[in-house]
């Protein structure tokens, strides 16, 4: 293992900007994971910490076959995670929505910039995301639909979904959507949570990956194969929302198979401590997300339901 670093800002008054990276085997640049870009993904760089200590077990065994070269990047903001702020710390952007980047412009565009120079150069790439709202999901990959996506290659991760995001304008921002656009195979993988650690979610991450990286000749390992996983377009999920706001105290779990006119949810009111509303599912399905905080708002969607195929 060699580690390096992949991208660095002078600072004035505290200790530089670096985005570390650890690199694996040599040869042609296989395979990228990308872990946290965000100040609160705990998680993202807790699997990316169990996968180097995996990867570093395999090297001294050599199986890390020849010719390959894997990078894994924990942390793109290191700044943010320090203070516990999910955007950057000085203006609030994200660096996920500054991709390709640009060497010249603010600071989260020459972050975004360095990171990209380094990790388009990979034949795959992996990145361990988080939803834009607070809650859990059930382990996923997912891809932009691009038209450069392709999805037999995802599910030889083994996890239970494989879901086609529709971008918005905004996705096109993002890392996954310009790998693709860069000729990488790019993936997204969801764990269970974002600023909790969740070991039994990273365990799967962390298998899902090598698994991969054992199909496409990069390693050599053998392992729980997972899932035959179930293709589902985002546009398919079912959205519940509640109806007022108040303190959120969810019944069921990801993952869960609920039925028609099952509680997920009660919102009880903060102040009288009585229930205002009972949220329940409009449909068969399992569900992939649910709102985790204490407080939820009117209209907020605190379950995604995937409907049972017919």
């Amino acid at each position: 293992m060699e580690q390096n670093t992949v991208f660095e800002i002078k600072a004035l008054y505290r200790d530089d900007y670096r985005v570390t990276g650890y690199t694996f085997g040599s040869g042609e640049k296989s395979l990228c994971v990308m872990g946290s870009m965000r100040g609160n993904e705990f998680q993202q760089i807790y699997v990316c910490s169990q996968l180097i200590r995996k990867l570093q077990e395999l090297e001294k065994k050599g199986r890390i076959l020849d010719g390959h070269q894997i990078l894994v990047i924990p942390c793109g903001n290191p700044y943010s995670v320090n203070i516990k702020k999910r955007f950057w710390s000085i203006d609030n952007t994200d660096i996920n929505r500054m991709y390709p980047g640009y060497d010249l412009g603010e600071t989260t565009q020459r972050i975004a910039a360095g990171i990209f120079e380094t990790v388009k150069q990979y034949r795959y790439g992996i990145q361990f995301a988080s939803f834009y709202m607070p809650g859990n999901f059930v382990p996923q990959v997912r891809m932009m639909k691009t038209g450069n996506e392709n999805v037999e290659l995802a599910k030889q991760f083994g996890l239970p979904y494989v879901v086609l995001h529709h971008p918005r304008p905004f996705d096109t921002a993002t890392l996954n959507y310009n790998w693709q656009m860069w000729n990488t195979d790019a993936f997204s993988i969801y764990t269970s949570s974002t600023k909790d650690v969740d070991k039994v979610s990273a365990r799967q991450a962390v298998a899902a990956i090598l698994n991969f990286m054992s199909k496409q000749e990069i390693i050599r390992y053998k392992g729980y194969e997972g899932y035959i996983s179930r293709v589902v377009e985002s546009t398919e999920f079912v959205n519940v929302r509640t109806g007022c706001a108040g303190f959120f105290e969810g019944q069921v779990s990801v993952g869960e198979k609920v039925e028609p006119g099952q509680v997920l949810a009660r919102i009880m009111d903060p102040y009288l401590g009585v229930q205002k509303q009972e949220i329940t599912a409009p449909v068969e399905g399992t569900v992939a997300f649910a709102h985790n905080e204490t407080m939820a708002y009117q209209n907020t969607a605190v379950f995604k339901l995937i409907p049972e195929e017919e």
